[in-house]
Protein backbone atom coordinates (compact mmCIF):
# COMPACT_ATOMS: atom_id res chain seq x y z
CA UNK A 1 0.00 0.00 0.00
CA UNK A 2 3.09 2.61 0.60
CA UNK A 3 4.06 1.85 -3.02
CA UNK A 4 0.51 3.28 -4.37
CA UNK A 5 0.76 5.87 -2.25
CA UNK A 6 3.73 7.15 -2.68
CA UNK A 7 3.09 6.42 -6.85
CA UNK A 8 -0.21 8.43 -6.45
CA UNK A 9 1.48 11.51 -5.19
CA UNK A 10 4.38 10.97 -7.58
CA UNK A 11 1.94 11.29 -10.28
CA UNK A 12 0.36 14.36 -8.70
CA UNK A 13 -2.48 12.25 -6.94
CA UNK A 14 -4.09 10.14 -9.21
CA UNK A 15 -6.81 8.06 -6.78
CA UNK A 16 -4.72 4.53 -5.77
CA UNK A 17 -7.85 2.72 -6.91
CA UNK A 18 -6.66 2.85 -10.38
CA UNK A 19 -3.79 0.35 -9.85
CA UNK A 20 -6.47 -2.39 -9.19
CA UNK A 21 -4.73 -5.59 -8.88
CA UNK A 22 -1.27 -4.13 -11.06
CA UNK A 23 1.08 -4.23 -8.32
CA UNK A 24 -0.25 -8.07 -7.54
CA UNK A 25 0.69 -8.67 -11.17
CA UNK A 26 3.66 -7.23 -11.39
CA UNK A 27 4.90 -8.98 -7.69
CA UNK A 28 3.80 -12.49 -9.47
CA UNK A 29 5.72 -11.58 -12.87
CA UNK A 30 9.44 -11.29 -10.54
CA UNK A 31 8.68 -14.17 -8.39
CA UNK A 32 7.02 -16.86 -10.60
CA UNK A 33 7.93 -15.02 -13.93
CA UNK A 34 3.42 -15.60 -14.37
CA UNK A 35 2.21 -13.35 -17.41
CA UNK A 36 -1.31 -12.01 -16.78
CA UNK A 37 -4.36 -13.86 -18.16
CA UNK A 38 -6.35 -11.51 -20.95
CA UNK A 39 -9.27 -10.77 -18.36
CA UNK A 40 -6.46 -9.28 -16.04
CA UNK A 41 -5.49 -7.40 -18.78
CA UNK A 42 -9.11 -6.52 -19.55
CA UNK A 43 -9.46 -4.94 -16.26
CA UNK A 44 -6.24 -2.74 -16.57
CA UNK A 45 -8.49 -1.45 -19.79
CA UNK A 46 -11.78 -0.69 -17.67
CA UNK A 47 -9.26 1.13 -15.32
CA UNK A 48 -8.07 3.27 -18.00
CA UNK A 49 -11.68 4.21 -18.94
CA UNK A 50 -12.37 5.03 -15.79
CA UNK A 51 -9.30 7.01 -15.41
CA UNK A 52 -10.14 9.25 -18.46
CA UNK A 53 -13.93 9.29 -17.00
CA UNK A 54 -12.60 10.86 -13.32
CA UNK A 55 -10.57 13.47 -15.63
CA UNK A 56 -7.14 12.31 -15.12
CA UNK A 57 -5.19 12.33 -18.08
CA UNK A 58 -3.32 9.96 -20.54
CA UNK A 59 -0.12 10.83 -19.11
CA UNK A 60 -0.84 10.92 -14.98
CA UNK A 61 -2.56 7.75 -15.70
CA UNK A 62 0.73 5.93 -17.06
CA UNK A 63 2.90 7.94 -14.94
CA UNK A 64 1.31 6.43 -12.15
CA UNK A 65 1.98 2.47 -13.33
CA UNK A 66 5.38 3.54 -14.32
CA UNK A 67 5.92 5.25 -10.63
CA UNK A 68 4.40 2.05 -9.03
CA UNK A 69 6.20 -0.55 -10.76
CA UNK A 70 10.13 1.87 -10.41
CA UNK A 71 8.90 1.92 -6.70
CA UNK A 72 7.91 -2.25 -6.35
CA UNK A 73 11.05 -3.22 -8.19
CA UNK A 74 13.32 -1.29 -6.15
CA UNK A 75 11.65 -3.54 -3.10
CA UNK A 76 12.20 -6.81 -5.08
CA UNK A 77 15.94 -7.41 -4.80
CA UNK A 78 15.29 -8.20 -1.02
CA UNK A 79 13.33 -11.44 -2.04
CA UNK A 80 14.96 -12.02 -5.25
CA UNK A 81 18.39 -11.55 -3.72
CA UNK A 82 19.32 -15.21 -3.43
CA UNK A 83 18.66 -15.90 -7.45
CA UNK A 84 21.49 -16.33 -10.11
CA UNK A 85 22.01 -13.56 -12.62
CA UNK A 86 20.04 -15.53 -15.10
CA UNK A 87 17.25 -15.48 -12.65
CA UNK A 88 17.19 -11.84 -12.15
CA UNK A 89 17.42 -11.05 -15.96
CA UNK A 90 14.04 -13.97 -16.24
CA UNK A 91 12.25 -11.83 -13.55
CA UNK A 92 13.15 -8.79 -15.34
CA UNK A 93 11.71 -9.35 -18.74
CA UNK A 94 8.31 -10.63 -17.09
CA UNK A 95 8.33 -7.61 -15.04
CA UNK A 96 9.09 -5.33 -17.96
CA UNK A 97 6.42 -7.40 -20.06
CA UNK A 98 3.66 -6.77 -17.56
CA UNK A 99 4.52 -3.32 -17.82
CA UNK A 100 4.48 -2.91 -21.25
CA UNK A 101 0.97 -4.94 -22.04
CA UNK A 102 -0.36 -3.33 -18.72
CA UNK A 103 0.40 0.10 -19.85
CA UNK A 104 -0.65 -0.34 -23.49
CA UNK A 105 -4.09 -1.39 -22.57
CA UNK A 106 -4.44 1.42 -20.07
CA UNK A 107 -4.15 3.77 -22.96
CA UNK A 108 -6.69 1.95 -25.13
CA UNK A 109 -9.38 2.58 -22.48
CA UNK A 110 -8.46 5.95 -22.27
CA UNK A 111 -7.96 7.02 -25.52
CA UNK A 112 -11.39 5.19 -26.52
CA UNK A 113 -13.28 7.32 -23.71
CA UNK A 114 -11.74 10.43 -24.93
CA UNK A 115 -12.79 9.48 -28.41
CA UNK A 116 -16.25 8.77 -27.00
CA UNK A 117 -15.95 11.97 -25.20
CA UNK A 118 -14.46 14.39 -28.16
CA UNK A 119 -17.45 12.78 -30.80
CA UNK A 120 -20.26 13.55 -27.92
CA UNK A 121 -18.72 17.37 -27.35
CA UNK A 122 -18.61 17.44 -31.28
CA UNK A 123 -22.64 16.70 -31.50
CA UNK A 124 -23.50 18.84 -28.99
CA UNK A 125 -21.57 21.69 -30.36
CA UNK A 126 -22.87 21.10 -34.16
CA UNK A 127 -26.15 21.08 -32.54
CA UNK A 128 -25.77 24.54 -30.00
CA UNK A 129 -24.50 25.66 -33.30
CA UNK A 130 -27.61 24.87 -36.10
CA UNK A 131 -29.73 25.91 -32.82
CA UNK A 132 -28.29 29.20 -32.48
CA UNK A 133 -27.90 30.00 -35.90
CA UNK A 134 -31.61 29.07 -37.31
CA UNK A 135 -32.83 31.10 -34.04
CA UNK A 136 -35.84 28.75 -33.37
CA UNK A 137 -34.89 27.15 -30.18
CA UNK A 138 -35.95 27.72 -26.58
CA UNK A 139 -34.23 30.77 -25.24
CA UNK A 140 -33.47 30.32 -21.83
CA UNK A 141 -32.02 26.50 -23.25
CA UNK A 142 -29.94 27.89 -25.49
CA UNK A 143 -28.29 30.58 -22.83
CA UNK A 144 -27.61 27.65 -20.81
CA UNK A 145 -26.17 25.90 -23.58
CA UNK A 146 -23.66 28.74 -24.57
CA UNK A 147 -21.93 29.05 -21.38
CA UNK A 148 -19.45 26.20 -22.58
CA UNK A 149 -19.19 27.74 -25.32
CA UNK A 150 -17.86 31.08 -23.80
CA UNK A 151 -20.92 33.26 -25.39
CA UNK A 152 -22.46 35.26 -23.12
CA UNK A 153 -25.81 35.66 -25.25
CA UNK A 154 -26.67 38.73 -23.91
CA UNK A 155 -23.88 40.86 -25.62
CA UNK A 156 -23.97 42.08 -29.09
CA UNK A 157 -22.43 39.48 -31.72
CA UNK A 158 -21.92 39.63 -35.58
CA UNK A 159 -21.70 36.85 -37.53
CA UNK A 160 -19.38 36.30 -40.30
CA UNK A 161 -19.55 33.79 -43.59
CA UNK A 162 -16.53 32.75 -45.96
CA UNK A 163 -16.96 30.82 -48.81
CA UNK A 164 -14.23 29.30 -51.17
CA UNK A 165 -14.87 30.20 -54.88
CA UNK A 166 -13.88 26.98 -55.49
CA UNK A 167 -15.04 23.55 -54.23
CA UNK A 168 -16.78 23.19 -51.26
CA UNK A 169 -14.57 20.89 -49.96
CA UNK A 170 -11.88 23.36 -49.45
CA UNK A 171 -13.04 24.42 -46.35
CA UNK A 172 -11.75 21.41 -43.79
CA UNK A 173 -8.21 21.78 -44.79
CA UNK A 174 -8.08 25.61 -43.69
CA UNK A 175 -11.27 25.61 -40.62
CA UNK A 176 -8.15 24.45 -37.92
CA UNK A 177 -6.02 27.02 -38.76
CA UNK A 178 -8.58 29.99 -38.77
CA UNK A 179 -10.03 28.84 -35.66
CA UNK A 180 -6.36 29.46 -33.95
CA UNK A 181 -5.75 32.34 -35.53
CA UNK A 182 -8.82 33.95 -34.79
CA UNK A 183 -8.72 32.32 -31.11
CA UNK A 184 -5.55 33.79 -31.13
CA UNK A 185 -6.51 37.27 -32.67
CA UNK A 186 -9.64 38.08 -30.52
CA UNK A 187 -10.00 35.92 -27.84
CA UNK A 188 -11.44 32.67 -26.58
CA UNK A 189 -14.35 34.15 -24.92
CA UNK A 190 -17.48 35.21 -26.92
CA UNK A 191 -16.00 33.69 -30.09
CA UNK A 192 -17.18 30.82 -31.89
CA UNK A 193 -15.48 29.18 -35.44
CA UNK A 194 -17.48 26.77 -37.17
CA UNK A 195 -18.33 25.22 -40.66
CA UNK A 196 -22.00 24.82 -41.92
CA UNK A 197 -23.08 24.26 -45.52
CA UNK A 198 -19.87 24.37 -46.92
CA UNK A 199 -18.52 27.54 -45.31
CA UNK A 200 -16.61 28.63 -42.32
CA UNK A 201 -18.67 30.39 -39.72
CA UNK A 202 -17.36 33.16 -37.34
CA UNK A 203 -19.47 34.62 -34.57
CA UNK A 204 -17.63 37.57 -32.42
CA UNK A 205 -18.71 40.18 -29.91
CA UNK A 206 -18.88 43.51 -31.30
CA UNK A 207 -16.89 46.42 -29.54
CA UNK A 208 -19.00 48.63 -27.45
CA UNK A 209 -16.02 49.91 -26.02
CA UNK A 210 -14.51 47.38 -24.58
CA UNK A 211 -12.07 44.91 -25.84
CA UNK A 212 -14.35 43.04 -27.97
CA UNK A 213 -13.73 43.02 -32.00
CA UNK A 214 -14.28 46.74 -34.04
CA UNK A 215 -17.82 45.89 -36.38
CA UNK A 216 -15.55 46.29 -39.80
CA UNK A 217 -12.38 44.29 -38.68
CA UNK A 218 -13.92 40.70 -38.29
CA UNK A 219 -14.45 40.55 -41.99
CA UNK A 220 -10.98 41.92 -43.22
CA UNK A 221 -9.49 40.17 -40.77
CA UNK A 222 -11.00 36.47 -41.95
CA UNK A 223 -9.77 37.26 -45.39
CA UNK A 224 -6.36 37.89 -44.72
CA UNK A 225 -6.04 35.04 -42.89
CA UNK A 226 -8.10 32.38 -45.28
CA UNK A 227 -5.53 34.55 -48.29
CA UNK A 228 -2.33 32.83 -46.83
CA UNK A 229 -4.15 29.52 -47.15
CA UNK A 230 -1.65 27.12 -49.15
CA UNK A 231 -3.57 25.95 -52.58
CA UNK A 232 -6.37 27.66 -51.74
CA UNK A 233 -8.84 29.33 -54.23
CA UNK A 234 -10.13 32.98 -53.66
CA UNK A 235 -12.71 33.34 -50.64
CA UNK A 236 -15.53 35.84 -50.41
CA UNK A 237 -16.05 36.74 -47.00
CA UNK A 238 -19.52 38.22 -46.04
CA UNK A 239 -20.38 39.86 -42.22
CA UNK A 240 -24.02 40.60 -40.81
CA UNK A 241 -24.43 43.76 -38.70
CA UNK A 242 -24.31 43.37 -34.77
CA UNK A 243 -27.25 42.69 -33.22
CA UNK A 244 -27.55 41.74 -29.42
CA UNK A 245 -29.45 39.22 -27.41
CA UNK A 246 -30.31 35.75 -28.55
CA UNK A 247 -31.75 36.71 -31.48
CA UNK A 248 -29.41 38.71 -32.70
CA UNK A 249 -26.63 36.07 -33.40
CA UNK A 250 -29.01 33.92 -35.98
CA UNK A 251 -30.21 37.67 -37.65
CA UNK A 252 -26.70 38.29 -38.14
CA UNK A 253 -26.18 35.57 -39.73
CA UNK A 254 -29.06 35.35 -42.25
CA UNK A 255 -27.53 38.17 -43.54
CA UNK A 256 -24.63 37.06 -44.20
CA UNK A 257 -25.73 34.63 -46.09
CA UNK A 258 -28.02 36.38 -47.98
CA UNK A 259 -24.68 38.80 -48.79
CA UNK A 260 -23.34 35.55 -50.12
CA UNK A 261 -26.32 34.88 -52.20
CA UNK A 262 -26.29 38.65 -53.55
CA UNK A 263 -22.67 38.31 -54.05
CA UNK A 264 -22.94 35.85 -56.53
CA UNK A 265 -25.66 37.09 -58.47
CA UNK A 266 -24.45 40.55 -58.52
CA UNK A 267 -20.56 39.14 -59.82
CA UNK A 268 -19.46 41.41 -57.24
CA UNK A 269 -15.89 41.75 -57.37
CA UNK A 270 -15.11 42.77 -53.61
CA UNK A 271 -13.59 40.42 -51.38
CA UNK A 272 -14.76 41.51 -48.26
CA UNK A 273 -18.72 42.86 -48.08
CA UNK A 274 -20.55 44.26 -45.72
CA UNK A 275 -24.52 43.60 -45.04
CA UNK A 276 -24.90 47.47 -44.44
CA UNK A 277 -23.22 47.85 -48.31
CA UNK A 278 -26.17 45.41 -49.68
CA UNK A 279 -28.81 47.19 -48.04
CA UNK A 280 -30.37 48.98 -51.18
CA UNK A 281 -30.67 45.17 -52.76
CA UNK A 282 -32.62 44.18 -50.38
CA UNK A 283 -35.25 47.38 -50.33
CA UNK A 284 -35.53 46.68 -54.13
CA UNK A 285 -36.29 42.58 -53.47
CA UNK A 286 -39.07 43.78 -51.54
CA UNK A 287 -41.31 44.37 -54.09
CA UNK A 288 -39.97 42.38 -57.01
CA UNK A 289 -43.37 42.62 -59.12
CA UNK A 290 -42.03 46.35 -59.64
CA UNK A 291 -38.75 45.86 -59.56
CA UNK A 292 -39.51 42.89 -62.59
CA UNK A 293 -41.95 45.95 -64.06
CA UNK A 294 -38.80 48.35 -64.17
CA UNK A 295 -36.44 46.07 -65.63
CA UNK A 296 -38.82 45.32 -68.42
CA UNK A 297 -39.72 48.96 -69.24
CA UNK A 298 -36.13 50.33 -68.89
CA UNK A 299 -34.10 47.86 -70.31
CA UNK A 300 -36.46 45.54 -71.91
CA UNK A 301 -35.32 46.44 -75.18
CA UNK A 302 -31.64 45.71 -75.19
CA UNK A 303 -33.07 42.20 -76.07
CA UNK A 304 -33.12 42.90 -79.72
CA UNK A 305 -29.52 44.09 -79.74
CA UNK A 306 -27.32 41.66 -81.81
CA UNK A 307 -25.99 39.18 -79.54
CA UNK A 308 -29.04 39.47 -77.21
CA UNK A 309 -28.82 42.12 -74.06
CA UNK A 310 -26.34 40.58 -71.64
CA UNK A 311 -23.30 42.44 -73.64
CA UNK A 312 -25.06 45.28 -72.91
CA UNK A 313 -26.22 44.63 -69.27
CA UNK A 314 -22.61 43.56 -68.79
CA UNK A 315 -21.28 47.25 -70.24
CA UNK A 316 -24.00 49.59 -68.14
CA UNK A 317 -23.15 47.11 -65.21
CA UNK A 318 -19.53 47.76 -64.81
CA UNK A 319 -19.95 51.33 -66.15
CA UNK A 320 -22.28 52.13 -63.16
CA UNK A 321 -19.63 49.99 -60.82
CA UNK A 322 -16.76 51.91 -62.39
CA UNK A 323 -18.29 55.70 -61.55
CA UNK A 324 -19.31 55.99 -64.78
CA UNK A 325 -15.65 56.59 -66.18
CA UNK A 326 -15.62 54.67 -69.36
CA UNK A 327 -11.75 54.38 -69.75
CA UNK A 328 -11.98 52.18 -66.56
CA UNK A 329 -14.90 50.47 -67.79
CA UNK A 330 -13.19 49.44 -70.76
CA UNK A 331 -10.00 47.80 -69.01
CA UNK A 332 -12.09 45.74 -66.67
CA UNK A 333 -14.40 44.59 -69.53
CA UNK A 334 -10.73 44.54 -71.66
CA UNK A 335 -12.43 46.13 -74.48
CA UNK A 336 -11.26 49.51 -76.34
CA UNK A 337 -12.66 52.99 -74.97
CA UNK A 338 -14.28 53.16 -78.35
CA UNK A 339 -16.07 49.83 -77.94
CA UNK A 340 -17.63 50.36 -74.43
CA UNK A 341 -18.52 54.15 -75.35
CA UNK A 342 -20.48 52.27 -78.77
CA UNK A 343 -22.32 50.12 -76.40
CA UNK A 344 -23.29 52.93 -74.26
CA UNK A 345 -25.06 54.48 -77.75
CA UNK A 346 -26.45 51.50 -79.10
CA UNK A 347 -28.38 51.68 -75.15
CA UNK A 348 -29.73 55.06 -75.55
CA UNK A 349 -30.52 53.81 -79.08
CA UNK A 350 -32.72 50.78 -77.84
CA UNK A 351 -34.31 51.99 -75.01
CA UNK A 352 -34.16 55.84 -74.49
CA UNK A 353 -32.43 56.36 -71.49
CA UNK A 354 -29.19 57.80 -71.55
CA UNK A 355 -26.78 56.10 -69.18
CA UNK A 356 -23.74 58.90 -69.32
CA UNK A 357 -26.71 61.50 -68.58
CA UNK A 358 -26.55 62.16 -64.45
CA UNK A 359 -30.66 62.94 -64.56
CA UNK A 360 -31.67 59.58 -66.21
CA UNK A 361 -28.97 57.36 -64.69
CA UNK A 362 -30.41 56.83 -61.27
CA UNK A 363 -33.28 54.71 -63.16
CA UNK A 364 -31.28 53.02 -65.39
CA UNK A 365 -28.75 52.13 -62.92
CA UNK A 366 -32.05 50.81 -60.27
CA UNK A 367 -32.86 48.49 -63.70
CA UNK A 368 -29.71 47.27 -63.96
CA UNK A 369 -29.36 46.34 -60.37
CA UNK A 370 -32.95 44.67 -60.23
CA UNK A 371 -31.90 42.62 -63.60
CA UNK A 372 -29.04 40.81 -61.48
CA UNK A 373 -31.12 40.48 -58.69
CA UNK A 374 -33.36 38.93 -60.79
CA UNK A 375 -31.87 36.92 -63.21
CA UNK A 376 -32.54 38.99 -66.11
CA UNK A 377 -32.09 38.18 -68.96
CA UNK A 378 -31.71 34.38 -68.69
CA UNK A 379 -35.42 34.47 -66.59
CA UNK A 380 -38.19 35.65 -68.27
CA UNK A 381 -39.85 38.28 -66.21
CA UNK A 382 -43.46 38.41 -67.51
CA UNK A 383 -44.14 35.07 -66.32
CA UNK A 384 -44.92 34.79 -62.58
CA UNK A 385 -42.41 33.21 -60.34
Amino acid sequence: MEVALAASREAGGVPVELLGDYLTLLAEAATTGRRPAPFELDAVEALGRRAAELGVSAGNAVQLYLSAAKRLWAELPMVIRSRNSAAVREAAAAVLHVIDAAVARLADGHNEVRREMVRWEETLRREFIDDLLRGDADVGRLVERAEPFGLDMARAHQVALAAPTGRLNEVDPVISSVEHAVVDHFGDRDVLVATKDGWIVVVAPVDTGGSATPRSELGEFLHAVLSRAPRGRPWRVTVGRPYPGSYGIPRSYEEAREGLALAVRLHLDAPVIQAEQLLIYRVLLRDQPAIADLVQDVLGALAQARGGAEPLLATLDTYFTSGGVATETARRLHLSVRAVTYRLDRVKTLTGHDPTDPAQRFAIHAAVLGARLLGWPDKDLTTSP
